[in-house]
This record gives structure tokens, sequence and C-alpha cells, in this order.
């Protein structure tokens, strides 16, 4: 940051340490999810609605905050979702029932459905410079991955040494402190003449709520479960209705023009892939490192620097490798180096050796997330119109949250169906998350194929890192 002036650097600490703690909130809870399945008596299935109740509202109400802060002013917006994310994490840091905590989380999710396309739209307003945009863009786009992997080891430190309830209640303080230095320092964004399309965000959200659960119950009920059929069912029409209304509102929240570039296009489909195949790592790693090979929380936590240390660099170094590669050639290349790590985990066992088996791969992991979620966010946003600036992206984000809620769904049915056993020992539990591990392979590989058919198959693109306009 030290081109850019002391305002500046202000202003994009602020918008860097909020969409810091909106990613940390997903994945700080897993290295406690051992704890809290016992403190709150969650089952096994139902413990996967910790992640997908907050990701699916999230996701599903992004694009109608974007639009809110189109209309009502991008500033005012983030102090909004910022108030709802600071209350919700208080009380989910004080909840005692499984209700309560699930609850909070999706309301939670909405806080951060209107808090983080502000984020994103806020660097436009404040960073007016292309060239200052596309330097803090990319310092924004590493922020994803590297707030993912600092959870899970800040998670796993609070759950063993504190509480895991210290990683929602410390977004208290934090939140305050952003809260008042954001009045301060960011300035609003010019207002437009608009309207609210609720009809949009409300069936958007039911349909994939319901996709999602009638996968999860097709785990313990099967699928040709009335309420699994149902639920599936409605998700299928509610999306439907969703597209239709789209497809007619004067002001659609998700204009189907998006989806008409290609590069787009492909960009939303990898990352929906991408973070399907990732989510998997973090959710069932975390529970194999204490769960089979017997680590503390803390000690799980730690296991996860090895990924967490290198993304770091990876994302750092992005803007670099873009310009010498190109951005076509980088992502694809973040995505095969993904592929390979996922694909190690596949032979995980109870005797697995740290070091050879899981740091490695971890390793590459790391890397491979680094050198792809700024091309990846980057492609999302290629060639916007100024109108669609705010609905763009609040997609990208949407595909993130799509993306982890389907893709944990489905994972959680492999997880509890590959292996026909009652049996709770660390053989059978190892050999579930290594058959999860298969599918979130089989993901990061349909994310590498899109990107090849849509992306790199073109002729040679602009470096969308370093010339992005948002």
């Amino acid at each position: 940051m030290n081109k850019f002036s002391a305002h500046q650097k202000v202003v994009l600490s602020i918008i860097l340490a909020s969409y810091f703690i909106i990613i940390l909130d997903i994945s700080v809870v897993i290295t406690g999810l051992p704890k809290i399945l016992a403190e709150l008596h969650f089952s096994s299935t139902s413990l996967s609605w910790i992640q997908s109740a907050y990701t699916l509202t999230f996701g599903g109400f992004l694009l109608l905050g974007a639009r809110a802060g189109d209309i009502l002013g991008r500033k005012k917006m983030y102090l909004t979702g910022l108030a709802i994310f600071i209350v919700t994490s208080l009380i989910i840091s004080l909840a005692h029932t499984p209700e309560v905590m699930l609850s909070a989380r999706a309301v939670q999710g909405i806080g951060a459905a209107i808090l983080a396309p502000s984020t994103l739209a806020l660097l436009s307003v404040n960073f007016s410079d292309s060239h200052d945009r596309s330097r803090a863009m990319a310092y924004y786009s590493s922020v994803a991955g590297i707030g993912a992997t600092v959870g899970l080891v800040a998670g796993g430190i609070f759950a063993d040494l504190l509480s895991w309830r210290i990683g929602f209640l410390i977004n208290v303080p934090l939140g305050l402190l952003l809260f008042f230095a954001a009045v301060k320092h960011l300035k609003e964004s010019e207002k437009h003449s608009g309207q609210f399309d609720l009809a949009g965000a409300v069936a958007s959200t039911l349909g994939m709520s319901a996709l999602v659960f009638g996968i999860v119950n097709s785990a313990t009920d099967g699928w040709l479960a009335p309420v699994t059929l149902i639920s599936l069912l409605s998700g299928v029409i509610l999306l439907v209705i969703f597209l239709l209304n789209e497809r007619n509102a004067a002001q659609p929240i998700m204009p189907l023009r998006l989806l008409n570039h290609r590069i787009r296009a492909g960009a939303y489909i990898t990352r929906i892939f991408y973070l399907g195949g990732m989510v998997g790592f973090f959710f069932f790693i975390t529970q194999y490192l204490q769960l089979v090979k017997g680590f503390t929380p803390f000690a799980a936590g730690v296991a996860f620097m090895p990924m967490t240390l290198v993304n770091f660099i990876a994302a750092i170094r992005a803007q670099a490798f873009s310009r010498k590669w190109g951005d076509a050639q980088l992502l694809g290349s973040g995505l095969l180096i993904t592929f390979v790590g996922m694909f190690c985990l596949t032979f995980i066992t109870p005797d697995t050796n740290y070091i050879i088996g899981i740091a490695f791969p971890m390793v590459l992991l790391g890397i491979g997330q680094g050198l792809a979620f700024a091309p990846m966010t980057g492609f999302g946003v290629h060639e916007i119109e100024a109108r669609d600036t705010g609905a763009a992206s609040g997609l990208v984000n949407v595909s993130h949250q799509m993306g982890s809620s389907l893709g944990l769904g489905i994972l959680v049915v492999v997880f509890e169906t590959t292996v026909q056993s009652n049996s709770n020992s660390v053989e059978v539990l190892s050999q579930r998350i290594a058959n999860t591990m298969t599918m979130s392979a089989l993901m990061i590989f349909f994310a590498l194929m899109t990107v090849i058919l849509l992306i790199v198959r073109r002729r040679r693109q602009p470096d969308i890192i370093n010339e992005i306009s948002v």
C-alpha cells in the first residue's frame, strides 16, 4: 500500500478489514465444529447448516444488497450491513441451542449480503484512478482466500484455548471500530433512482434453501422420501420463478444480460464449482485432523498454516504473474495446482503422515487458491457497463456463496451414503472423508474444464487484474 495516499490507505484498510470479517466468519467456525456439535447437540447432518444457513442467505440477498447500494447509497448500506453483522455476531456468541444459533447465522448472512457488495463497489468510489483501483482490487481479491484460511487457524486457537464463541464475539469490538471509522473516512456514492426486486431476492433464497435442504435430507431419508422430493421440486420451481421474474422485472437484481458474455458466465460457473470443491476441504479436513488424527482444535488450526502462508504469498504475487502470463493462463494454472492438491487428499487414511499426506497437499491448495481468486474475480466483472456495476459485483459473491452451499450439501450426502456402516471408527470416518475429497477434486476438475472451454480457448484477453474497472 506504500504508493497510496494516507487517506486511501485508511479507506482501503476499512474496506479490506470489513470484507475480511465476512469471509472469516465462514471459516472461523469450522475448526470449532466438533466442540459445537457436542455442546449444542447438533447431529452430523444438521451440523452443515451452521455453514449453509449463513451462505444461503448471504448468497440469496447479495444481489438485492447490491441494488440497494445503487439506489440508497453504498456507504449507507455498508453501515447498515455492518450493524446487522455486529448484532448477530453477539447473539451467536451467546447461543445455547441449535435453533438460536442457526437463526442468528441466517440473519448474519443477510447483514453480510448487504455489506459485501458495498465493500467492492466502494473501491470504485474511493479509488477513481484506474491504476490505483486495479492495485486496490488485487488486495481485495487476495482477502477472499486469506480470510478463509486465517479463520481456520484463529477458530482452532479460540476453540481450544478459550471458546469457539470468541470467534464471533470478536466481531463486536472490531465491527464497532470499523463502523465509526467508516462514518468518518468513507465518502458516499452517487445515488440512482430505481426499484427493489424483493420478489427476486426471496424466490432465489427460498429456492436455493429448498434445493440444499432436499440434497442434505437425502443423506438420512433417501432421494425418494417425500420430504426430499418436495424440497427438491419446490427449489426447482422457485428458481424457475426467479428466472422468469428477472426476465420481466423492470429493474431485476440479476439482469440476465450479465450472463450473455461468455467470459463472465464462465467465471461465475467456475467460481461455483471451485467453491463447491474447496468447502469440502475446509469442512471435512478439520474433522479428519481432530476426530481421526486426534489433533486438538488449536493443533488443527495450526495444521492449516502451510496453506495460509503460501496462499498469502501467491495472492500478493498474482498481479505480477498476471502481467507475465495473462489472466486466463493464471487462472487455469491456479485451478490445475488446486486439483492436484485435492487429488492427493483422496488417499488419506488413519495412518497418513501429516507432512507428506496433508501439509504438502495444503501447500498446493494454498498456491492454487492464491493464484486463482484474483483473475476469477476479475473475469466476473469483465466489460461491465456502469449501470450493472453493483449487480455484477453482487453476482461474483453470489457464485461464491451458492457454490459453497450446494457443494457442502452434495458432500454431506457423499459423506453419509458412500460407506455403508454404522461404526464410528476412525477407519470408517477416514474413508468417508476421503470419499468427500474425491468429489471435491471432481468439482475442481469441472471448474478447470469450464475455464478451458469458456475462457482460455478464446483469443488472448486483456490483463483484467491490471486493467479492471468496476
